[in-house]
């Protein structure tokens, strides 16, 4: 679908900001309000804006700090298919929080968040392995999040050391 630059603009603004008030983002992209909630309703209904969220750094809360891995899956796809069947019955998995298909030597990537390394590795073997389609897989297990979709999480206070040139 093609959108026009104002469409664009809009969704640019509010994959940054998505609490922006609509008079804010109407003054911003130019437009009147009426025409902006239009637009927005139109994103909408297209599922071109799919939802709006927030990225929340869990690991300063304490006892919620969880655990999350990257999943390499290699599946046979099926006939008439393809990977979606195989991606589908992943993706329910309340553990699952995205499912990406990629090309390399996996074929799927599967991002699942769990309260521990036990619970994660007990998806991948009692879930994830055992779905006939599934080869194999490789778990990697995220130790820090530095960067997530374009937001820099701040280093600790002990970390944030000022540098003085002699």
């Amino acid at each position: 679908m093609k959108l026009t630059e104002k469409e664009i603009e809009i969704i640019e603004i509010l994959e940054k900001n998505s609490r922006i008030s609509n008079d804010d983002l109407a003054a911003m992209i130019g437009l009147p309000i009426n025409e902006t909630e239009e637009v927005l309703r139109k994103l909408e209904e297209l599922k071109i804006i799919v939802r709006y969220t927030s990225v929340v750094d869990w690991s300063k809360i304490q006892g919620h700090e969880g655990v999350t891995a990257m999943i390499d899956v290699k599946v046979t796809p099926k006939r008439g298919v393809g990977f979606d069947d195989i991606a589908k019955r992943i993706y329910r998995f309340k553990e699952v929080k995205s499912v990406y298909l990629m090309s390399g030597a996996y074929d799927l990537s599967v991002i699942i968040e769990g309260g521990s390394m036990n619970e994660v590795a007990r998806f991948v073997s009692d879930k994830l392995s055992t779905l006939d389609s599934v080869i194999s897989t490789t778990t990697h297990f995220i130790l820090k999040k530095y960067k997530h979709d374009g937001t820099i999480f701040e280093p600790e206070e002990e970390d944030k050391r000022i540098v003085v040139s002699p």
